[in-house]
């Protein structure tokens, strides 16, 4: 089936929750020139051309710079319409009917790179100018194109004076936000190859509350649509598939894990965060394993490890009646490996590694992940269907799963085959029809209209959205 007459049959609206932009490059630099001058310009000259820096690199040299091998020939070139259709609102506008799509939320690509420079003026510079391309070349075409702004974040103040500028003066309303801040371990200031992952929440650099509360008061939701690229294993210098393969999970895996802990999501439960382009595998795998660990590794269920109930003296008479000679003519030594794993002497101030969480119960995890917790899913993927697998995820429970094409990027060939890509899962018997009008349309909805119920305002689903 096409696109259309997909969308013809649904019966409700197709919001993409994760389209990407290709931004026109002349057009962001000139808005970088008036924003941050000349000089600024020359240093976002080199991102735009770092491919041709990077091959002069060897495998060696790459390594000492911790230049893992990232994106390359990454967007339509032999599909020159779609080439054009990314880059230019206007035909995009024109083609949603033909994508069978309502309204297209728009994530950047050139400004994806906002969150990974180090240099403080070209970071903020670039971010200012992109979000003043979003909101100026989209602005016309906001009844069917939801443009997202970017914001750094290498630390909470830089990341509110941008959300402000963009809410306040550009009258955006979703927002990227830079995930996983790689910072240089101590002592090792200038090595990029000796560098931390920042999750902005357990164990953070800094404190970042008053960033989360400034979403809640402008009604943001934050979305993260994080990398994996560049740490642990996906380090590759030279394979970028290598490393691309799984690198969007880990990069929300590790967000999400990290803003669980800190603490974030409890602390600011009007909140809904989006994890994008990673699918929904990582996110049930994630969801079960917090709930194990929870069930075995909570301050009470710890009292069954605690080394101060170990009988000695029965693990001794134990040995004596079941050990083999190798072990009994060593019975005299049984104390030298028990505090292996065992540390009497661990410090109980620090044992309860749930306490900054605020999960008290199995059931304060379920609420988090099934409220708050949203995870967008590229049409072609088959574990999509994971997140409303009842059977497997715990409590029987579905994960807020949402549409989302990609648009713009390598992995679509062919942006009118989409939508009949994602409907492959109904035609295979992986989703009913309910469940993909909440993959397709209302879980996007709940995502942005829980912090800011006039966000589809003005667009062609507002009516269906606020029903």
């Amino acid at each position: 089936m096409r696109a259309a007459d997909i969308r013809r049959e649904l019966g409700h609206p197709v919001v993409d929750a994760d389209g990407h932009l290709l931004e026109f490059v002349p057009y962001v630099r000139d808005l970088l020139g008036d924003e941050a001058g000349g000089a600024v310009v020359d240093r976002f000259d080199l991102i735009v051309g770092s491919a041709g820096l990077r091959r002069g690199l060897g495998v060696d040299d790459r390594r000492k710079l911790g230049l893992a091998r990232t994106g390359w020939w990454g967007v339509p070139a032999r599909n020159t319409l779609d080439r054009a259709t990314a880059m230019l609102p206007r035909l995009l506008h024109s083609r949603l009917d033909e994508l069978g799509i309502d309204v297209a939320v728009l994530y950047p690509t050139l400004g994806l790179t906002v969150m990974a420079l180090e240099d403080p003026d070209l970071r903020r510079g670039v971010a200012r100018a992109c979000n003043r391309y979003y909101a100026e070349a989209y602005g016309p075409y906001r009844d069917r194109l939801l443009t997202v702004g970017v914001i750094p974040t290498f630390d909470p103040d830089e990341a509110i004076a941008e959300l402000d500028f963009a809410t306040d003066e550009l009258g955006l309303r979703a927002f990227l936000f830079g995930g996983l801040v790689l910072r240089p371990a101590p002592g090792h200031d200038g090595d990029p190859a000796a560098r931390w992952v920042d999750g902005l929440g357990l164990d953070s650099a800094h404190d970042y509350d008053p960033l989360w509360q400034r979403c809640v008061e402008l009604g943001v939701s934050p979305t993260f649509h994080s990398t994996g690229i560049g740490f642990g294993s996906r380090v590759s210098p030279g394979n970028y598939v290598a490393n691309h393969i799984g690198n969007f999970a880990a990069g929300s895996e590790a967000v999400c894990r990290s803003l669980l802990f800190g603490g974030a999501m409890r602390r600011f439960p009007q909140l809904r965060f989006a994890f994008l382009e990673g699918g929904a595998g990582w996110a049930s795998n994630l969801f079960a394993d917090v709930i194990g660990h929870f069930e075995k590794r909570n301050a009470e269920a710890l009292a069954h490890y605690d080394p101060a109930h170990l009988d000695r003296d029965e693990l001794a008479r134990l040995l004596h009646e079941h050990g083999d000679e190798a072990f009994t003519s060593r019975a005299d030594r049984l104390a030298e490996g028990l505090d292996f794993l065992s540390d009497p002497d661990e410090d109980r101030a620090t044992i309860d590694e749930w306490d900054q969480s605020g999960f008290c119960s199995v059931d304060d995890i379920v609420e988090v992940f099934t409220r708050q917790c949203f995870f967008g899913c590229e049409a072609d993927d088959p574990m999509n269907a994971l997140a409303f697998d009842t059977r497997i995820n715990p409590r029987g429970t579905q994960l807020q799963a949402m549409f989302a094409s990609d648009i713009g990027h390598w992995d679509v060939p062919d942006v009118t085959e989409v939508l009949p890509e994602a409907w492959e899962l109904v035609e295979d018997g992986l989703l009913d029809r309910e469940q993909f009008r909440a993959f397709t349309f209302e879980n996007a909805v709940r995502l942005f209209s829980a912090t800011n119920p006039d966000f589809f305002a003005g667009t062609v689903v507002e009516a269906a959205a606020a029903r």
